[in-house]
């Protein structure tokens, strides 16, 4: 991967953690070429909960899709380079299924018609609050993963993403920020092994440090928390949570 357009960096040692940063395991292309509505955009989300990684034009935004996977997008439309437009077609096109959410200062009845019938997922007008924002991207994000249910329930462990808080049993359990996301990570896809790899994709953004033992700290903390068998190690291959009746 080009290093213009990650960079990570790993340390060995203590894991560096900003308490100011709330990551979590849902990952959001941020496609905004005013900076300042980006940044904006993009701290709220964080401490929101969000994973965000932001480009400020159409070409850079295919490019990153070509080599990182999101839950979602958020789509200007009136991009340098390559229009939203042509973003959005260009991604149907090639058959991802990625959701798209247009934000975009263009109110229009037609242009809302144009956004969603080239495979746009939802279309919300600026200014807009940032609360609106987060609860459409969870939505969309719920909806792709076919779950209708906001709540995502693993046996008697629940896990909310609106307020990010965990129960076992009816009781709540503290997590860390990084061990709430490898929690949501694994807890969404039931069944499936995560590797390492994967998982630091899913929790940690561009030009932030990874410690080399990182996950492995994390999901030791979660098995203290909520049981050894939890999740499961396969070895050599990654982790995962059990799927639905295989928990021993």
């Amino acid at each position: 991967m080009p290093e213009s357009l990650r960079q990570k960096h790993r340390t060995t040692g203590r894991i560096v953690f900003d308490a100011t940063f709330f990551p979590t395991a849902m990952r959001i292309l941020l496609v905004e070429d005013d900076q300042m509505i980006a940044a904006a955009v993009a701290k709220g989300l964080r401490q929101e909960g969000w994973t965000v990684d932001s480009v400020g034009d159409g070409q850079r935004a295919l490019d990153a899709l070509a080599v990182e996977s999101y839950d979602a997008m958020l789509l200007d439309l009136g991009l340098p380079r390559r229009d939203g437009i042509d973003v959005l077609r260009s991604l149907r096109a090639a058959g991802q299924a990625l959701p798209v959410l247009i934000v975009t200062a263009r109110d229009a009845i037609s242009d809302r018609v144009k956004g969603l019938d080239a495979g746009a997922d939802d279309y919300l007008v600026k200014p807009f609050d940032l609360d609106e924002l987060a609860a459409r991207l969870r939505a969309l994000v719920r909806r792709q993963a076919g779950r209708s249910e906001p709540l995502v329930r693993h046996g008697a462990l629940v896990l909310d993403p609106a307020t990010r808080q965990v129960t076992l049993d009816g009781a709540p359990v503290t997590l860390s920020a990084r061990e709430y996301a490898v929690l949501e990570a694994l807890l969404i896809r039931p069944g499936a092994v995560l590797s390492k790899a994967q998982l630091e994709e899913r929790i940690y953004g561009w030009g932030e440090e990874i410690a080399s033992n990182a996950v492995e700290v994390h999901i030791h903390g979660l098995r203290k928390k909520l049981g050894a068998d939890t999740i499961r190690t396969v070895r050599g291959v990654g982790y995962m949570m059990p799927a639905a009746g295989e928990a021993d």
